[in-house]
């Protein structure tokens, strides 16, 4: 990861939609330009946490998939 996050979320073993609810939840408590690290192991919070940043105004700086778990970085942007 190019980033160092100021904060780690895990939402391991949580299905949609718990992973971005507390995203959501946690970002919202950050101050605008940290990153945040979600860690998730539902499939489908991939399509679902591109879908929030976007529609949120939050920046997902990278997406990745490595021993059975997904990373996302995520600058507050608002």
């Amino acid at each position: 990861m190019k980033y160092k996050p100021h904060q780690v979320l895990d939402c391991r073993k949580l299905s949609c939609p718990m992973p971005v609810l507390k995203t959501k939840n946690t970002i919202s408590k950050m101050a605008t330009g940290e990153i945040l690290e979600m860690i998730a192991t539902d499939p489908g919070s991939v399509k679902d946490i591109q879908s929030w940043a976007n529609h949120a105004g939050q920046e997902l700086l990278e997406t990745v998939h490595e021993d059975g778990c997904y990373r996302f970085l995520i600058r507050k942007l608002k």
